[in-house]
């Protein structure tokens, strides 16, 4: 029997049965994908542990596999379930950064974690994929033939602004970029007209120059650092140069694993976290790095792939934000440790050592299959033919 027909009579079938269909239709290809990647964190991770599963690799391991957990979970949930979710997730999200700036953990001179229930929460981690099916929410409810009133972009610039706001003040320069990235991105795939992205553009540098102005003195260090390492090798220099010794001592084929000096010598500063990627450049070579590359394209443009298949304008943008999401993560670190944007303390997804940032993906990629799995759903779609 062909297997499309056997999904069909499924469908039709008891709840347990449907459950068993979604699960016929995840695709299992990409999980294998994120399994490999994670594969390749817990092998870096072991060796940034000197060798040993602890105190890295092992916690690691154990946080992806309730990953994996979550993401199927969430994969089962149809696209009307995850909508109603979406304002309380919201507005949660809100709270816990509000709850950050009043009693927060201070950690590297930033408020940016709190304790819920014993474990070190980064709640805005959890902003961003907030923000992204807060969004998706909205702007499935706005067809594109009404994108061009600018009254409509109101309360989504807010829902953007919120959460960048409040990050700032934590401060995380950082992961405020990527939020905004976000909603930038999710903004131009709603239907967002050209002239209106021109008048946000046109005014930028007057923006950056007042935002340079407030910046705190560790981050306009680390931009001076960025422009000129070279002028403090031992002090906010230290990092980036230590980075690019690394990444250019590997070679064509790299040290060899658990042989890398700047790694296992410990000159080579957060190499569990923000500089995981220099560990692997270092000990498994060019080689190496483009295998991780590779990996990393291969989730993105897979994640743009469900994007473009989804039938429905919520699980179009919805997956598209999840994507965006992924790439920038990817793109901020890379930058970061190859010396082409100041260091700015975002990890590389699955990769890097870290329990909100693992999380906070694997939900994303959760919420990423629930838009496969429930693809042909014509959910919404309703609302965008009376209205267009």
């Amino acid at each position: 029997m062909p297997m499309r027909r056997f999904r069909k009579r499924l469908l039709r079938a008891e709840p347990n049965f449907r459950m068993l269909s979604k699960l016929l239709r995840v695709s299992w290809l990409y999980v294998l994908l994120i399994c490999a990647l994670a594969g390749v964190g817990y092998i870096a991770l072991y060796s940034a542990g000197g060798g040993s599963a602890h105190p890295f690799a092992g916690p690691q391991a154990a946080r992806f596999g309730f990953g994996v957990v979550l993401m199927l979970t969430v994969a089962m949930l149809p696209p009307k379930v995850l909508v109603r979710l979406s304002v309380p997730l919201y507005g949660v999200s809100l709270l816990l950064l509000v709850l950050v700036l009043r009693a927060g953990h201070v950690g590297k001179g930033a408020e940016r974690w709190i304790m819920l229930g014993g474990t070190q929460v980064q709640p805005s981690e959890y902003a961003k994929v907030a923000l992204v099916l807060m969004l998706a929410t909205w702007f499935a409810r706005v067809p594109y033939s009404k994108m061009g009133n600018p009254l409509r972009l109101i309360i989504p610039c807010a829902m953007v602004l919120v959460p960048v706001g409040l990050v700032l003040k934590e401060p995380n320069l950082g992961t405020a970029v990527i939020i905004g990235g976000i909603g930038a991105a999710m903004f131009f795939a709603a239907g967002m007209r050209l002239w209106q992205i021109a008048l946000l553009v046109v005014p930028m540098p007057l923006l950056l120059k007042v935002a340079y102005a407030h910046l705190h003195d560790y981050q306009r260090a680390r931009i001076t650092t960025f422009l000129h390492p070279e002028s403090d090798p031992l002090g906010a220099g230290y990092n980036i140069i230590q980075s690019k010794i690394a990444l250019g001592s590997g070679g064509m084929w790299g040290q060899g694993y658990l042989h890398g000096t700047q790694g296992q010598l410990n000159f080579l500063p957060e190499k569990q976290t923000d500089f995981i990627f220099t560990t692997i450049a270092e000990e498994w070579g060019y080689a190496g790095g483009v295998l991780v590359l590779g990996l990393l394209l291969t989730l993105i443009l897979g994640g743009m792939l469900m994007s473009i298949r989804s039938r429905n304008r919520f699980g179009r943008l919805l997956a598209l934000g999840i994507s965006v999401n992924f790439f920038l993560y990817c793109l901020v670190n890379l930058s970061m440790v190859m010396g082409a944007i100041p260091v700015g303390g975002v990890p590389l997804p699955l990769v890097s050592y870290g329990g909100s940032a693992m999380i906070n993906v694997m939900l994303g990629f959760g919420l990423l299959m629930s838009v496969w799995v429930h693809r042909d759903s014509r959910f919404g779609e309703e609302t965008d033919e009376e209205e267009g």
